[in-house]
């Protein structure tokens, strides 16, 4: 990536919305950006297409899942089946402007992954026939975990320019060395994380700059708010 060719607003990041897409809806008219990236925690009583309709066709519209998108059946069905389902950028990458953003969402949890110690599962196959009773599906209050094989996979196989993440990395007091570790093997430049609701910059220590993005708050690649 080459940011003294490109657009400071071309590309927004939206930390957690939480039921509320104004900002989301003025940044995007205010600043025309070519695509927004959510970065979780949306908290839908509705499908999302319904909260972001006024921008739907002017920019494109990219997310990641929070924690908080499994708190029910109705919010995971409102995101996942919503008619911007395809747009789930997590484990994936994407080109926007010549900029390839890849997506890590959900959290880290002791019951499936807690990074500082050996995986509970090899994957969800593992687990799901641990169970003591027959079960197809991971439960949601599970689903919305990082999943250690799928993270590994995402290591080895991807690469990207910028990562965004619903967990933070290093640098922030609740954040992951593995993040950091993440953002390395991509080869990402930059990260930019939602979760924690405060909006900050800071670089860590392999030089990868962070931008943690406010609640309902919206940056550009610059690290700026833009409300």
């Amino acid at each position: 990536m080459k940011p003294t060719t490109i657009n400071k607003n071309q590309i927004l990041f939206a930390g957690d919305p939480h039921g509320c897409f104004n900002n989301i809806v003025s940044a995007v008219f205010k600043h025309r950006p070519a695509a927004v990236v959510m970065l979780g925690d949306y908290n839908l009583e509705s499908p999302l297409e319904q909260y972001l309709q006024a921008i739907i066709g002017e920019t494109d519209i990219y997310w990641i899942p929070g924690n908080h998108d499994f708190d029910s059946r109705a919010e995971y069905e409102y995101l996942f089946n919503s008619a911007l389902s395809n747009n789930n950028l997590h484990l994936k990458v994407v080109e926007v402007e010549g900029i390839r953003i890849a997506g890590l969402g959900g959290i880290f949890a002791s019951r499936i992954w807690n990074p500082s110690e050996p995986p509970r599962w090899k994957d969800k196959q593992h687990w799901l026939k641990s169970q003591p009773h027959p079960i197809k599906k991971i439960p949601l209050h599970k689903d919305n975990a990082i999943w250690h094989h799928e993270f590994e996979h995402m290591k080895r196989t991807l690469r990207a320019d910028i990562l965004v993440s619903h967990e933070a990395p290093s640098c922030h007091q609740y954040g992951f060395q593995v993040i950091d570790e993440l953002a390395e093997a991509l080869g990402v430049s930059k990260i930019f994380h939602g979760h924690h609701h405060r909006h900050y910059n800071d670089v860590l220590a392999n030089r990868i700059t962070v931008t943690g993005a406010s609640l309902e708050g919206v940056v550009n690649l610059a690290g700026e708010s833009v409300l």
